[in-house]
């Protein structure tokens, strides 16, 4: 009778031990398929530095969202949230920001504004959300909110560090 426990418990081990191991690898792959993902842009490195610059001094909370950065890492990239509200610093400057019709504000679907001090370019993105590029600074800082989520708030939570690591200026 002893025997027949002991076979038992061992036939039981091999299979939890599989159960256990497919569980794990489920649950690995689902928690990646939540992270964001973001576009690493590749500025120039006086640009570079200034965006290192603010990825230390940047929120560890934006519009009461947890940072969680995007992949691929990067101190060029930061995330919030789920779905993320992203942000990118050192990209290209936007070709409306030197659109006359964007200027003159007759263009619905960019528009120049500031938020605390910090100028943005907001543009409407085709899935409902925003994406805002900072202007008059030395570098490009892009901010993507997705829809639902209160761009005012994410903008005054990101301007304190946009004005602390990316001075006034025209960007390269």
């Amino acid at each position: 009778m002893n025997s027949f426990r002991h076979r038992h418990r061992c036939v039981l081990r091999v299979f939890r031990l599989p159960a256990v191991a497919l569980l794990i690898t489920v649950a690995g792959c689902s928690s990646a398929d939540d992270s964001a993902s973001a576009a690493v842009p590749s500025p120039d490195a006086k640009v570079a530095e200034l965006c290192r610059n603010l990825d230390k001094v940047l929120p560890a909370k934006v519009n009461g969202e947890r940072r969680e950065d995007p992949e691929p890492a990067s101190a060029l990239t930061a995330s919030w949230g789920s779905p993320a509200i992203i942000l990118r610093c050192g990209v290209p400057q936007p070709p409306e920001m030197v659109d006359p019709k964007v200027a003159e504000g007759r263009d619905p679907d960019a528009v120049a504004g500031g938020v605390n001090g910090v100028d943005w370019l907001m543009q409407k993105q085709d899935d409902g959300g925003y994406r805002f590029t900072t202007a008059n600074r030395e570098a490009y800082v892009e901010v993507r909110a997705p829809e639902g989520v209160d761009s005012s708030g994410v903008l005054i939570d990101l301007a304190a560090a946009v004005k602390k690591a990316i001075p006034e200026g025209i960007a390269s």
